[in-house]
C-alpha cells in the first residue's frame, strides 16, 4: 500500500498489507522463526535475529504507524513492557509529571520499580493544564499523560500539554489505549510519543497481551529501539498476526463501542442506584468540551459509583451479571466489568485512590459490541439485586 492520505477504515485493513511475494497470500504470513539464513557473516536480507526484526511484527508495526499518522513504531510483548522503555529514556535524578489517576499497574511501575532507582514522579491534577506548568523545574524531562484516563474519565488537553512540553524542551508521552487510534491521534496534537496497550482496542478480542509505541522523531526511534532490542521485551509472530487480524475490523468495532456505549450512558444517568457516572460524552462532564475537540467520539468505557453501596453489596452486584464478565482488561467485542479498587487498581494505596474517586463502590464498565438491549437488561437485573 502507498503512503496515500487513505481514510481510517481503509488504512485499517490495507496499511502494513502486502500480498506475499512467494505465494500471493493476501494475510500476512507468520514468520514462526527465531533466526534467519545469512548468505555471509553479516550479510542478510535484513533479518538477522527475531528479537530484533520479525516481518509479521514489521507488518503490524507499518500498521500502527499509519493508524496514528506516524513514522515509526514499535511492537512490545505487554503495554508494560512499552512503558518500560520510554521510562529507560530517562536517568536517576530526572523528574515526570504524571496524573493523580492512572492505571494501576503505571502507578506500581513508577513508585515500585522506577522511583527506586532515583526517578522522581510528580502524581498531579493534570485536568487544568497550568497546575502542570506548576511542577516544572530544572530536572523535569517528561510528561506522562493518560486521556481519558483509567477509571474516571479524566480528559486531558493534549494541546495544552505539548505546548508545556515544547517551551520546556520535555517528552510528551500519551497513553492512547482507552480511546484507540480511531477516536484520538495524539501525535497530531503535538504529542512526541503515543503508548497503547494493544491487548485492548487494538487487538479487540481478549487473545493478545501486547504493548506499542508510535512517534516521529528520528533520534527517539532510535533512542527506544535500542532499547527494545536490547531489553528484549519483543512480541512473538502470532501474536502479530492476532492483531492485525483485530485491527481489520477496529473501525467497525469502534463504532458499536461508542453507540453502545452512549445508549448505556443514557441508561445509567438517571438510574435510582447510580450516584455517579463518569463517561466523557456528557456535557457535564469535566472537560467535555476538550473530549469534543480532541477525541472523534467518546468511546464505551464508562465508570459507575452505586448509591448507598458498601463492599458486599458492590460485590454482590458486580458477580450478578449474566451477559457483562467480571474481568480485568478492557477493550474487547465482549463487555466487561470490573472493581477497580480490588482488581485494576489495588496496587495504588486507599487513600490515594479515594482521593480522585476510586472508591470502593465504583464499578468500571467496558461496553462491547452486543446487541445493546441485551446490555441494558443485564445492567437492569444486576442493578436490582
Amino acid at each position: 500500500m502507498s503512503d496515500k492520505n487513505y481514510k481510517f477504515g481503509t488504512k485499517a485493513i490495507h496499511a502494513g498489507a502486502e500480498p506475499d511475494p512467494s505465494t500471493g497470500a493476501i494475510m500476512t504470513p507468520i514468520f514462526q522463526t527465531s533466526t534467519f539464513v545469512q548468505e555471509s557473516p553479516g550479510k542478510h536480507k535484513g533479518f538477522a535475529y527475531a528479537r530484533g526484526k520479525n516481518p509479521t511484527r514489521m507488518a503490524l508495526e507499518k500498521n500502527l504507524a499509519a493508524l496514528e499518522n506516524g513514522k515509526y513504531a514499535l511492537c512490545f510483548s505487554s503495554g508494560m513492557g512499552s512503558m518500560d522503555a520510554v521510562i529507560k529514556l530517562l536517568k536517576p535524578g530526572d523528574e515526570v509529571i504524571t496524573g493523580d489517576d492512572l492505571y494501576g499497574g503505571s502507578y506500581r511501575m513508577f513508585t515500585k520499580i522506577f522511583a527506586p532507582m532515583g526517578i522522581v514522579f510528580h502524581f498531579v491534577n493534570m485536568t487544568d493544564a497550568s497546575n502542570i506548568a506548576k511542577y516544572v523545574n530544572a530536572n523535569t524531562k517528561m510528561i506522562w499523560a493518560e486521556t481519558p484516563t483509567n477509571p474516571t474519565m479524566q480528559i486531558i488537553d493534549i494541546e495544552a500539554c505539548a505546548k508545556i512540553a515544547k517551551e520546556h524542551k520535555l517528552i510528551l508521552a500519551v497513553d492512547n489505549t482507552f480511546a484507540s487510534p480511531y477516536l484520538q491521534n495524539p501525535l497530531a496534537l503535538g504529542a512526541d510519543i503515543v503508548m497503547h496497550s494493544v491487548t485492548k482496542y487494538l487487538g479487540g478480542h481478549s487473545d493478545v497481551v501486547m504493548g506499542a509505541l508510535i512517534m516521529n522523531d528520528d533520534s527517539l526511534y532510535e533512542r527506544i529501539a535500542f532499547i527494545h532490542n536490547s531489553c528484549g521485551a519483543t512480541p512473538g509472530p502470532m501474536d502479530s498476526f492476532l492483531v492485525m487480524r483485530g485491527i481489520k475490523t477496529l473501525h467497525l468495532r469502534m463504532e458499536r463501542h461508542c453507540f453502545n456505549g452512549r445508549k448505556i450512558a443514557e441508561f445509567l444517568k438517571t438510574h435510582p442506584a447510580i450516584e455517579k457516572i463518569y463517561w466523557p460524552g456528557f456535557t457535564d462532564h469535566p472537560n467535555h468540551e476538550i473530549a469534543k475537540k480532541q477525541m472523534r467520539d467518546f468511546g464505551g468505557m464508562i465508570s459507575i459509583v452505586l448509591k448507598n453501596a458498601d463492599l458486599e453489596k458492590t460485590f454482590k452486584i458486580a458477580s450478578s451479571f449474566e451477559v457483562f464478565s467480571l474481568a480485568e482488561s478492557l477493550g474487547g467485542v465482549e463487555s466487561l466489568i470490573n472493581h477497580p479498587a480490588t482488581m485494576t487498581h489495588a496496587s495504588i494505596p486507599k487513600e490515594e485512590r479515594e482521593r480522585v474517586g476510586v472508591v470502593d463502590n465504583l464499578l468500571r464498565l467496558s461496553v462491547g459490541v452486543e446487541d445493546v438491549e441485551d446490555l441494558i437488561a443485564d445492567l437492569a437485573q444486576a442493578l436490582d439485586k
